[in-house]
């Protein structure tokens, strides 16, 4: 059987290091990226489709889409995306670097991307279309809500609670045990204790 067709949904810097991902992986054939704010016709080789407003022309049974919008603080665009795909029955990819570790023992749940050097320990749950960004550090039995975004380089130590909509900064460190509100925007290299 063919490899499943993926649309990118973004086609900025973060949709290039998730091409990577994607390469690597192999699991994927890349259709397209939809893009509404590119003059470009192709990327890396991938053909820049349209917008966004193709995505339903796009969904079919062997065809998954990616949001590939970078999350800078805001998850909102990231959301409206979301929820067009859903809107129009399309399915959501969920893709992990070759070089990441994700524990058996943890979920990833759908339109999120795990991104090189990640590691995802026992009992995790991250939610549905979260960016976790190169070589970040999600430990034991940590909670992390729909569209967070964490950060290159980031430690989320046990048992935390990440909450819907939060942006962690690169290099921050988040102790054990912290429940982060919905919507938090931590700083880069900011260090969470109790």
């Amino acid at each position: 059987m063919d490899k499943p067709e993926l649309i990118l949904i973004g086609g900025g810097g973060h949709c290039m290091s998730v091409i990577d991902i994607i390469e690597l992986n192999n699991k994927f054939t890349i259709k397209g990226i939809l893009d509404d704010y590119t003059d470009q016709k192709e990327i890396f080789g991938y053909p820049v489709l349209g917008g966004d407003e193709l995505i339903e022309k796009f969904v079919n049974d062997n065809t998954f889409f990616l949001i590939t919008v970078g999350q800078i603080k805001s998850y909102t665009v990231r959301e409206k995306i979301f929820k067009k795909i859903i809107k129009a029955k399309g399915q959501l990819a969920t893709v992990i670097s070759p070089r990441a570790y994700v524990s058996k023992h943890s979920k990833v749940e759908e339109g999120t991307v795990i991104m090189h050097d990640v590691v995802v320990n026992t009992d995790a749950k991250i939610g549905k279309n979260c960016i976790i960004n190169t070589k970040s550090n999600i430990e034991h039995s940590v909670i992390i809500e729909d569209f967070c975004h964490i950060s290159t380089c980031s430690v989320v130590n046990g048992d935390s609670i990440i909450k819907r909509g939060t942006f962690i900064g690169s290099n921050a460190t988040i102790s054990n045990g912290i429940i982060i509100k919905e919507n938090s925007i931590i700083s880069a290299g900011e260090f969470i204790k109790r």
